[in-house]
């Protein structure tokens, strides 16, 4: 008889594990920054919007899921995923192999190059090969922790003064206040975010078009726990799904003049 309650023990404590593996994902949490126009953004109010939020929410609209919004710090994103404070990433983070070393990635959903921006007149053109000597003596601002942070710190000049920040919008009022000579980041935020807004009138694209693997992947995909493979592959599913029933492109309309999926 011992025996017999040892063996339905058993039994239940594997269904019990079981049963804990074996998510509905009925409500999906995703980390968000907000703080990275014109992908995710804070209104006035407090609302989160941007390009990030709207696919976000389509995307686990697809899926037929409840969403809930969690909005992180761009320095904390991965670790709080880890933790368990959410279930995805949806927040223009570049699929990379540094990256796939602690996380696991969907399928891309954009992808943009990065490019340098400066005061007008202030830096003459160059070309990939000329990124060294264009950024010798400069001081160059970045988003702490991002691909471009990696790349300028790699393929910057020896002397090159890099300033990192925790959000874009505090790169940009350091570039207007003359405390940086160049920002680099993502050509789209950049252009949407600064150059097409008042303030950004006497800047300019500068340089070439950066779209190395090696530095900037393969374009932004939604971060998940290794572990979640079931996660990664609905939210692959819902990717096809919004682009082939045009959702993905009525969002894509809402922000761009042009295709931000890419090749």
């Amino acid at each position: 008889m011992k025996k017999f309650f040892i063996f339905v023990a058993v039994i239940a404590l594997v269904c019990a594990a079981a049963t804990v593996q074996a998510k509905d994902w009925k409500k999906i949490r995703i980390g968000v920054e907000g703080a990275y126009p014109p992908f995710s953004y804070t209104t006035p109010d407090g609302k989160l919007e941007g390009f990030d939020i709207d696919i976000a929410r389509a995307l686990v609209n697809a899926m037929g899921a409840e969403i809930k919004l969690v909005p992180q710090d761009w320095d904390g994103i991965i670790p709080a995923l880890m933790a368990r404070k959410y279930d995805a990433i949806i927040a223009s983070m570049s699929i990379t192999e540094e990256r796939k070393k602690k996380v696991a990635f969907t399928n891309k959903y954009y992808q943009t190059p990065a490019k340098f921006i400066c005061k007008k007149g202030t830096v003459k053109e160059f070309d990939r090969s000329g990124v060294a000597k264009a950024t010798k003596g400069k001081k160059v601002g970045v988003q702490r922790a991002t691909i471009h942070d990696n790349f300028i710190t790699e393929q910057g000049a020896k002397d090159v003064v890099i300033k990192r920040y925790a959000t874009q919008d505090e790169a940009y009022m350091d570039l207007e206040a003359g405390r940086v000579d160049m920002l680099l980041a993502d050509s789209v935020a950049m252009d949407e975010g600064f150059l097409k807004k008042p303030v950004g009138k006497g800047y300019q694209f500068v340089g070439p078009n950066l779209t190395e693997k090696k530095y900037f992947g393969d374009g932004a995909g939604i971060a998940i726990r290794k572990k979640d493979k079931d996660l990664v592959e609905l939210f692959n599913k819902a990717i096809d799904k919004i682009r082939a029933d045009g959702t993905y492109k009525r969002i894509q309309d809402k922000y761009f003049d042009f295709d931000v999926y890419g090749d």
